[in-house]
């Protein structure tokens, strides 16, 4: 009771006075109505007016018009994004689209042919006369596109000239900033029928994710108003994906680079490098040469098209042999100490091997092995194994199966000759020839003697993003499986410190403040037609990393058949270094000795 009085006294001591209520007579509602009536019929009637000017009075004026500009609905070529990832963590376009301006015509509008095409060809000085006529004689024909990628300046010419049966329209298309580099890695989009779509590299490999529905031209106000209500709603299901790549611009230059003038060198068939974090399979970078520009891709020799770092296989050569006794130590076969007798061949199932140099070198120790190379050392560790060991751990290596990098194409390692009886496929297999292998799987086996032990997934693609702002990252980015044991990493990769240190062009190239674990190989190139080898043809390869104990990059080299050169340790030691120093410089690698 007391509330209510409170609120009844508050009310009547208020000084807030309420006006009274007004009525509205029906007259007056009555006048609105008719006035309002009367607008919308004032509207109608002008819109009915402005209707028939349009279709009726100025009908063929505007449909001259439209005929220049609009001869069929044509939609805006439409794709998500790719970027590198710089050192900073900024992404750079690789791959984007530009826009501008197509021509195409309607072969039945056009009266004169000849006098068209001599107004086109002011402002389009490759356009060809002979193609040009064969395209106006395409009757029945209502549309035929006959320049793109224009500037703003030529449509605009074009279109001043009014000319019947040219129509201007917009365009985009696919461009990649960085011309061949990273050329392979990305692929290009090119079309499959009358529709552009990824061909190579991950423009295919990601296809769902960049391809995007072609957004319709705009066609007025209230259209685009509609359509982009429409989008809005969709917008969720149907975002853009973008790629953010593993790949740093300014590293992959550097390796493409490298890559270019040591081929141009040593006058070789193809070089091609990779450059990854060994602890996470992330490439940083990978090249390969030949190459060609995406941007130009119908000018290339489609055989460039392919990607060799993961569609060709190769026998490797002497960077195998870190593998072996790397298996060696794992099983606790051998020890860097243990020694054998080096004669300097090795007859098995009636073939002989031989070391480089066909010398013997007496009872040496597994680090001799590296350091000199000796092919029967690698066949002796083999042996020590058995076949079925042998062939298991390299198959833990997954040397015999695709690595699942998330590029297209890949081919799995041919490990056949590691099913045979015979002791001298394994003896072979040992040091790196008789089994075939991608460079991309061989990195990444190698890899495992720098991480610890771990068998990783490289992959180049760090994670998909939406112009909604939702990402996933890449599958599978870390180490997932111990295939060697930490103890046996460290000592194979305390050896190849050793090979850096003393062996390699005579120690030579050792850095002081850095420790840098690598190994060289020189293989035979097979001869596919007669059978056997070539005496004159070689694989040249080259892998690292460091700071060894702990290390940043794993770089992997290899050149075909240079010319003039027999071994890897004279033709791929200095672009190896050089890559190294400039990556020790751009990340500021502290020194680790």
């Amino acid at each position: 009771m007391e509330i209510v009085y409170l609120v009844y006294l508050e009310i009547e001591n208020s000084s807030m006075v309420v006006p009274p209520k007004r009525s509205v007579s029906a007259k007056s509602r009555t006048i609105r109505l008719a006035i309002l009536s009367f607008c919308f019929c004032l509207a109608a009637l002008a819109l009915v007016l402005r209707l028939y000017m349009v279709q009726i009075v100025r009908g063929e004026e505007f449909a001259e018009r439209a005929d220049r500009q609009y001869v069929r609905p044509q939609s805006l070529f439409d794709r998500g994004s790719i970027f590198f990832t710089s050192r900073d963590g900024k992404r750079v376009a690789a791959a984007t689209l530009a826009s501008g301006f197509a021509i195409a015509i309607s072969p039945d509008a056009i009266v004169d042919p000849e006098a068209t095409f001599s107004r086109l060809v002011s402002v389009l000085p490759e356009l060809s006369r002979d193609e040009f006529l064969s395209r106006t004689s395409l009757r029945g024909d209502p549309y035929e596109r006959i320049a793109e990628r224009l500037t703003e300046g030529e449509a605009a010419a074009i279109r001043a000239m009014k000319l019947s049966g040219v129509s201007i329209e917009r365009d985009r298309w696919r461009i990649y900033p960085g011309g061949t580099s990273t050329a392979h890695a990305l692929g290009f989009v090119g079309f499959e029928g009358d529709r552009r779509t990824g061909r190579y590299g991950l423009e295919r490999y990601y296809e769902d994710v960049l391809r995007r529905s072609e957004g319709a031209r705009a066609v007025n106000f209230f259209a685009e108003l509609f359509a982009g209500a429409s989008t809005a709603l969709r917008g969720a299901e149907h975002a853009r994906g973008n790629l953010e790549l593993t790949i740093e611009p300014s590293v992959e230059a550097a390796l493409t680079s490298a890559l270019g003038s040591v081929r141009e060198r040593w006058s070789a068939v193809g070089a091609g490098g990779i450059i990854l974090d060994p602890k996470t399979g992330a490439v940083v970078a990978m090249a390969a040469e030949p190459t060609f520009n995406p941007n130009y891709f119908t000018e290339a020799d489609p055989a460039a098209f392919a990607n060799p770092l993961v569609e060709h296989v190769f026998e490797m050569g002497s960077i195998v042999k870190p593998l072996t006794l790397a298996a060696g130590l794992d099983a606790d076969i051998i020890t860097p100490e243990s020694m054998y007798y080096d004669s300097g061949s090795l007859t098995l199932d009636t073939w002989t091997i031989s070391n480089f140099d066909g010398k013997g070198r007496g009872r040496v120790s597994m680090q001799t092995v590296l350091n000199e190379s000796l092919n029967t050392g690698a066949a002796y560790v083999a042996s020590q194994l058995g076949s079925a060991r042998f062939a298991e751990y390299f198959r833990r290596y997954g040397l015999g199966e695709e690595t699942g990098i998330d590029v297209p194409n890949e081919t799995r390692g041919l490990l056949g000759n590691l099913e045979s009886p015979r002791s001298i496929e394994y003896a072979t297999a040992s040091f790196g020839q008789g089994i075939a292998l991608t460079p991309i799987g061989t990195a990444r086996a190698l890899a495992s003697l720098a991480n610890g032990g771990f068998l990783v997934t490289p992959h180049v693609v760090a994670r998909v993003a939406t112009d909604l702002g939702v990402a996933r990252n890449a599958p599978a980015a870390y180490p997932s499986e111990r295939i060697l044991s930490a103890k046996a990493a460290e000592e194979i990769t305390r050896m190849l410190v050793r090979v850096v240190d003393e062996a390699l062009v005579g120690g030579a190239a050792r850095l002081p403040h850095y420790a840098i674990a690598a190994k060289t190989g020189t293989a035979q190139v097979a001869n596919s037609e007669d059978g056997g080898y070539y005496e004159d043809k070689f694989l040249h390869a080259f892998f690292g990393y460091f700071p060894a104990y702990d290390p940043r990059f794993l770089i992997f080299l290899y050149m075909r058949e240079p010319q003039g050169i027999r071994y890897a340790s004279q033709t791929l030691t200095t672009p190896f270094m050089d890559l190294a120093k400039f990556l020790i410089g751009y990340y500021e690698i502290p020194p680790d000795r």
